[in-house]
């Protein structure tokens, strides 16, 4: 099942402290199980996400009806998924596209991911980006992600100086909403690869 997850609405619970407080939490995994279930309390039907995207990102997710097939899925990931992103970023990029490498480290302490100098801290993670179109204060790009750590967009751009617009956890001003969209995922699988869209929101629909 795949679905086109809102901006501000997590993927699956939080740690809360008791399974109760988890399953009453309103999240994709919880809406489509319920969907499942169809007012069934005795169904043990479950959605199980094959992969995330951040509360702030909207976009593409992709379920499984089962656990083994999520975990099979995750297991090929990075071999059989393509994912594309449309993001808007702050200021002007001077080049009309680019590669991002470094080794990320997720420190729990700040719930803040971050390069490492150190590749035995961190998960190598590559991001390649090309600009669609700009304005007085910000840049449409296009991103394609290699690797599927966690915040490697906002990570690798703010770091290059051009945070997400709107993401102030990473040095971003202030703005309506955090402007990533899970815009395509591409899956190379059997019998027939698979081509899953979702229509981006105002601000980050490219030009016509």
């Amino acid at each position: 099942m795949a679905i086109d997850k809102p901006e501000g609405m997590l993927t699956t619970s939080t740690r809360l402290p008791n399974r109760a407080a988890r399953e009453a939490q309103r999240t994709a995994e919880n809406i489509l199980t319920d969907y499942l279930r169809k007012g069934q309390a005795r169904s043990r039907l479950h959605a199980w996400p094959v992969h995330r995207l951040d509360r702030e990102t909207s976009g593409v997710l992709l379920f499984a009806k089962s656990q083994e097939v999520a975990e099979g899925l995750r297991e090929r990931w990075n071999a059989i998924a393509e994912k594309t992103y449309l993001a808007r970023v702050e200021g002007r990029l001077e080049a009309a596209e680019g590669v991002f490498e470094s080794y990320l480290r997720d420190d729990p302490r700040t719930c803040r991911v971050a390069s490492t100098a150190n590749p035995a801290d961190g998960k190598f993670a590559r991001t390649l980006w090309r600009r669609i179109s700009e304005d007085r204060s910000s840049t449409l790009v296009e991103v394609k992600l290699e690797t599927g750590r966690k915040n490697q967009i906002r990570v690798h751009f703010s770091e290059a100086g051009h945070p997400i617009v709107g993401d102030v956890k990473y040095g971003a001003r202030p703005a309506r909403r955090m402007m990533l969209h899970a815009f395509r995922l591409a899956l190379n699988i059997a019998p027939a690869p698979l081509s899953l869209v979702a229509e981006p929101p105002e601000g980050l629909r490219p030009p016509a």
